[in-house]
């Protein structure tokens, strides 16, 4: 196998992380829509708990990210 081609495949492989962050800020924000949407008083309180998840979950793309531009061109 040629060095090129397995960078690109190890790439690949170290992208599939942010598939699972994808789906992770998809249900942080489904699921506190869903909270605020039962009990419209505790906006402020979930809120707060819906961005420090969905700064979390972008930190793990973001994560996976930098480690397949490192494969691809280190």
């Amino acid at each position: 196998m040629d060095a090129s081609a397995a960078k690109f495949i190890g790439a690949g492989l170290a992208a599939i992380g942010m598939i699972g962050s994808g789906i992770g800020v998809g249900n942080i924000w489904s699921n506190l829509i869903a909270a605020v949407g039962r009990n419209p008083a505790a906006k402020a309180n979930v809120e707060l708990y819906g961005w420090i998840g969905f700064a979390v979950t972008e930190a793990i793309a973001l994560f996976a990210l930098v480690v397949a531009l490192m494969v691809l061109f280190a």
